[in-house]
């Protein structure tokens, strides 16, 4: 299991995902540009000292990241308030990458079409969307439960 930045922008939203990776176990690609120098304070601050244990690989664009996951045969999840596949419907498989997209644009077009599953998480009627870093964390438990790779 991986989780996918694509061009993050808050700071303390990238901390508090790289805080969870590090207490899953799981790796984290950032897809830049950030909206942030990447040794931002905020960031620092969000992650605290687990920071430095999360397992981080940046890539230039979304072309040299999709490439390098094309070749390790791995799915990519798009987790979008848009899709129409339920969080509790997907399968998920130990090999996967959540892709979460940019706080305020999502993902283009051309990379929402390049997802091989869409996904959303289900809340009451009347309400957008949740805060990054808590679907994340809501997607990445999921997907961690169902293939039972919990750590400890």
């Amino acid at each position: 299991m991986r989780i996918a930045l694509y061009q993050p922008e808050i700071a303390g939203n990238v901390g508090a995902i790289l805080r969870l990776a590090a207490c899953f176990q799981v790796p984290v690609d950032i897809i830049m540009p950030t909206g942030f120098a990447f040794s931002d304070a905020r960031l620092k601050r969000a992650a605290m000292d687990y920071g430095q244990s999360a397992d981080v690989t940046r890539h230039a664009s979304f072309a040299l990241f999709d490439a390098v996951r094309r070749a390790e045969g791995r799915r990519l999840l798009l987790m979008s308030a848009h899709a129409s596949q339920r969080l509790p419907d997907v399968q998920f498989r130990e090999n996967d990458i959540i892709l979460m997209g940019s706080e305020s644009a999502g993902v283009p077009d051309a990379v929402r079409d390049m997802a091989d599953i869409r996904v959303r998480i289900p809340m009451a009627p009347g309400f957008r969307s949740l805060n990054i870093a808590v679907s994340t964390g809501i997607a990445v438990a999921e997907a961690l439960r169902q293939t039972g790779t919990f750590p400890g």
